[in-house]
């Protein structure tokens, strides 16, 4: 009798995969709890590298459902993802993915499907990228200052140690943290 798994993965430690866990009951299927691998890494870190991931092939068998919510659960490139999907059909595990209508990603049209929808966000994703570096470059030669604004210079620590005052004084006159100070202190 066939076992279904989710696999629920989220990229930063600030989201949940809540919303995954529940989408997937909506959709009617019964996982147990047991059953659920949940993680918090970039999916960017090849599905074979990720710790959550290498325990659920452990633990799955032939015959073994795994559903995913979206595509990008799996990994970010066409290949992280077409070579997952290929690993689990070679044991025998049939990959559903509620985004494309649950279709089973193992299936002749399964295949088509994710490869053309993987293709395509992977181009998305490197277009964003290429947009990202022209506009930082665009930014740099214009002369803008790039990274999170400076709360306090090195002159203004300078001019207060001048006048006397501590490193905690100075942190405090400018409201910025005594490592800060320290860091420009002998600037």
């Amino acid at each position: 009798m066939s076992r279904t798994f989710l696999y629920a993965r989220v990229s930063t430690t600030d989201q949940t995969t809540s919303n995954q866990v529940l989408e997937v009951k909506s959709a009617g299927f019964d996982v147990q709890s047991q059953r659920v691998v949940e993680e918090t890494v970039s999916g960017s870190v090849a599905a074979s590298e990720r710790k959550g991931f290498q325990k659920l092939l452990e633990r799955m068998e032939s015959g073994d459902v795994l559903i995913v919510t979206k595509l990008d659960r799996l990994g970010r490139n066409a290949m992280d993802v077409r070579s997952t999907v290929e690993l689990l059909d070679t044991r025998g595990i049939r990959v559903h993915c509620l985004a494309l209508g649950g279709v089973d990603l193992t299936s002749a049209a399964g295949k088509m499907t994710m490869q053309v929808l993987s293709a395509v966000a992977e181009f998305e994703r490197d277009l964003l990228i290429e947009r990202t570096q022209a506009g930082l470059s665009r930014a740099k030669s214009e002369g803008k200052n790039l990274g999170r604004p400076m709360k306090a210079s090195a002159d203004q620590v300078q001019v207060l140690k001048a006048e006397g005052k501590s490193q905690s004084q100075v942190s405090t006159e400018l409201q910025i943290s005594l490592a800060t100070v320290k860091r420009r202190w002998n600037a």
